[in-house]
């Protein structure tokens, strides 16, 4: 069995050291990110916006003998969501809102 050279030793550890930071970087700015991302909602909510509503489908989901679902249509119904890259103040984001706009309950 080869030994493996110091080259290629030293080229793993870069490229290791490499991932690392960058993984580093990713939480950083998703840290930096969300007060950023508040203190614009916030803006905005003082301007008379930052909030608004959609539209979305209620679901019930209700277990049935067998690990089977049955699937009950509950009308719609408009929640109001928050004009911002993160969910703000319990409300969903609007933009993730409008990608989901089924909610369904599980029983």
């Amino acid at each position: 069995m080869e030994r493996p050279n110091a080259i290629n030793l030293s080229i793993e550890k870069y490229v290791i050291s490499l991932l690392v930071r960058g993984v580093m970087y990713l939480v950083l700015a998703a840290v930096a990110a969300y007060p950023l991302d508040w203190a614009i909602w916030r803006a905005r909510v003082a301007a008379g916006g930052g909030v608004g509503q959609l539209q979305v489908s209620q679901m019930t989901a209700a277990e049935m003998k067998g690990g089977k679902e049955t699937y009950y249509f509950d009308g719609t119904s408009t929640v109001d969501c928050s004009k911002s890259l993160f969910p703000q103040t319990g409300a969903g984001a609007c933009w993730w809102v409008a990608r989901h706009p089924v909610v369904t309950t599980k029983y």
